[in-house]
């Protein structure tokens, strides 16, 4: 620790830290514009500049370290002063500077109300102008259908350009020209590529880059706010709901330090269209082959009709990926009323089970603890797919350097070097043996033996984990088995114990023809129904699901309603309603509850607060939000056979992997540019 004094005030703070950030330990206010606590310091906009006693003029405190300064001529500390005449006019001079160029746009960007210049230009500029020439012009470049250009206002602070470099991985923008024909642009001005490219929109200070579907569409102080967690994929990044009257408007991300830091992917910002385009608003029941429009009360008659008709042991339940911990709770309970022991959470397959430890089936050394690995192995998965944020902590890690990473699987573009070691089981099985990377694995501290649900959908997937646990070297100080999950609600179906009971029949068995006479299906959406059974479909959009329904019992999204969530890690999640679901659409634990009762298996609970007292009953571990409750690894003793066969992986297509990603026009655009480019690049 090193002491420095700010504006009189002295403070004890790393030697590492710049002098911005000491200046800030100190309560100090900095201005800036290219400095980003995330990304590498630049320090090209000049905006930080603070006086250091000693120093003949005004310096850079983004770039200048603690450690640099020198203590005065009888040992006194270094001496910052953040508010002095001279600093005031260094800034005064900078903002002049910036502004020479910048159009007087304010009145028509959509930056306006959350602009650093604004802000900054009020707090630190000056109220004239001596330039007079005329501005300079710049073109607007198109970069994609998820960020809109307006280069005019740009004023190089570069902060996109090393995001695309550092954290995406792509290194999609950079600059050309030099002095004042500078120009921040893509390669030939084509689409970006990177899974990540909406967040320049967050980064950029100025509104030369913002979210192409939200333009022009309303003002942040016109806009509710709501936090929440994504469901888009298994990592639960924190995101905010910004609602006007029942609309959401937009998506963005929040800093959870733990999960996402404070990035999310495109998928999960630009989904919105989706949430309105292709809803179910109102009950339907198939008569005569067509879905119909029908009260709550003629669907519920029909799913009571077909369950009296029949056994418990024809009757089946499936749990989609975008489902809640409390919907799940719901329908096992009603399950559970009936008798039925066919339920399953799994719909892709996957052979993770409870009874094997609830360490088999969570990232075990969490995702901020990909940070302090040593060794990774990959095993069956993309994670630049099934889960962009989480991939960019990997490649930070990488970039940190001295990190080994193995592939086992397709070979396929990730943002970091990697040593493919092969295709699939056989590869597996000679690490296994404790050969190749292995030997890299057992010298590593701390490994992470990646396993996507891609090697866990195959017949052998329990010989599969059993590897991975095997290669990991799981031990109480650190567990290295690593399950990435593509759906949100895996990791809480599998908690409640959503699969089949004693003798039940899982999601492949129960979707075979013949297998039962009725289904409820609650938003699974991945999986084909045989024909034969009576299809009992909750759920949000016309997708698969509805297209096979014979009831379709209208449910709310997840920004319409209140829900527990758990990611991939295991960690407890909460989302909060943002807006309401349209026409007669229903939460789905409302929806099951009101149906028990013509059922004749009435659940136990008429409101959220008596469903949640009854969960942590039962479960107590989803009442400690945001911690994760640890599992013992059972199985990793056990012998299991691995088949020959290659390894694939679980999302072929990030854009559209659930059914409001595949109702929206704007994923739609994003998939038909990856696929052109993968087929460019393969010709």
């Amino acid at each position: 620790m090193t002491k420095i004094v700010v504006d009189g005030v002295e403070v004890d703070v790393p030697g590492e830290y710049t002098l911005l950030q000491a200046c800030e330990e100190a309560g100090a206010e900095i201005p800036r514009f290219c400095f980003h606590e995330r990304l590498s310091i630049a320090g090209n906009c000049r905006m930080c500049l603070v006086e250091l006693k000693g120093a003949p003029k005004p310096i850079a405190s983004c770039a200048w370290s603690v450690k640099d300064c020198r203590p005065g001529p009888n040992g006194e500390l270094p001496t910052v002063v953040t508010k002095s005449p001279t600093v005031k006019k260094a800034r005064n001079g900078v903002m002049e500077f910036l502004l020479i160029n910048h159009p007087l746009d304010c009145p028509i960007c959509d930056q306006g109300g959350e602009c650093d210049l604004q802000d900054q230009a009020m707090a630190f500029g000056v109220d004239t102008s001596r330039y007079e020439e005329n501005k300079r012009a710049v073109e607007d470049k198109y970069i994609g259908p998820l960020v809109r250009t307006s280069m005019n206002r740009c004023i190089h602070c570069t902060r996109c350009v090393r995001f695309t470099a550092e954290v995406a991985g792509t290194g999609d923008m950079g600059a050309i020209g030099r002095g004042e024909d500078m120009e921040i642009t893509t390669y030939l001005e084509t689409a970006m590529g990177s899974e990540l490219q909406g967040n320049v929109a967050d980064l950029c200070p100025v509104g030369a880059l913002l979210p192409k579907p939200y333009a022009f569409k309303a003002r942040p102080w016109e806009l509710g706010k709501t936090e929440s967690i994504d469901v888009m994929d298994g990592l639960g990044s924190a995101i905010r709901v910004d609602v006007r009257g029942r609309e959401v408007m937009r998506i963005l991300p929040r800093v959870n330090e733990a999960v996402n830091e404070e990035w999310i992917s495109d998928k999960t910002r630009q989904v919105v269209d989706g949430l309105k385009s292709q809803r179910l608003d109102r009950p339907y029941i198939r008569r005569d082959g067509r879905l119909v429009a029908a009260s709550w009360g003629e669907a519920f008659a029909a799913i009571a009709a077909r369950v009296s008709a029949t056994t418990p042991a024809r009757i089946g339940a499936l749990a989609g990926d975008l489902a809640s911990v409390e919907d799940m709770f719901a329908l096992k309970s009603l399950m559970q009323g009936l008798g039925v022991t066919n339920i399953d959470c799994r719909q892709d397959g996957t052979k993770l089970h409870p009874a094997m430890g609830r360490a088999s089936y969570i990232f075990n050394p969490t995702v901020a603890g990909i940070e302090q690995a040593d060794a990774i192995l990959i095993i069956g998965s993309n994670p630049r797919k099934e889960s962009p944020v989480l991939n960019a902590r990997i490649l930070k890690r990488w970039r940190m350097g001295n990190l080994p990473v193995g592939l086992i699987g397709e070979r396929v573009e990730l943002t970091y070097d990697y040593q493919y070691l092969g295709a699939g089981a056989e590869t597996l099985a000679e690490l296994a043996s404790g050969r190749g990377f292995a030997e890299v694995l057992a010298k590593a501290q701390r490994p992470i033996v990646i396993v996507g649900q891609g090697a866990l959908m195959r017949t052998d997937g329990l010989a599969v984990l059993a590897a991975a646990a095997k290669l990991a070297h799981p031990s109480p100080e650190w567990n290295g088995l690593a399950i990435l999950h593509t759906a949100a609600a895996r990791v809480g179906g599998l908690d409640l114990g959503f699969v089949p009971g004693a003798g039940g029949l899982d999601a492949w068995a129960m979707t075979r023809p013949g297998a039962l006479d009725v289904l409820f299906n609650l938003g699974a959406d991945e999986i084909d129904v045989a024909p034969g059974a009576f299809v009992v479909y909750q759920g949000t959009h016309g997708d698969r699901g509805a297209h096979r329904a014979d009831v379709i019992l209208p449910s709310a999204a997840y920004t319409e309603k209140s829900g527990t969530y758990v990611n991939m890690e295991g960690r407890v999640q909460f989302a909060d309603r943002a807006n309401f679901a349209p026409g007669d659409a229903r939460e789905d634990w409302a929806i099951l509850r009101a149906l028990s009762d013509v059922l004749g298996a009435t659940l136990g609970f008429d409101s959220l607060p008596a469903l949640r007292k009854a969960l942590y009953a039962a479960h107590p571990h989803f009442a400690r939000l945001d911690a994760i409750e640890a599992g013992g690894l059972t199985f990793a003793t056990q012998t299991f056979e691995l088949q020959p066969g290659a390894f694939t992986s679980a999302v072929q297509d990030f854009y559209l992997t659930n059914p409001i990603a595949r109702a929206s026009a704007v994923m739609a655009e994003c998939s038909a540019l990856a696929k052109g480019r993968l087929q460019q690049a393969a010709e």
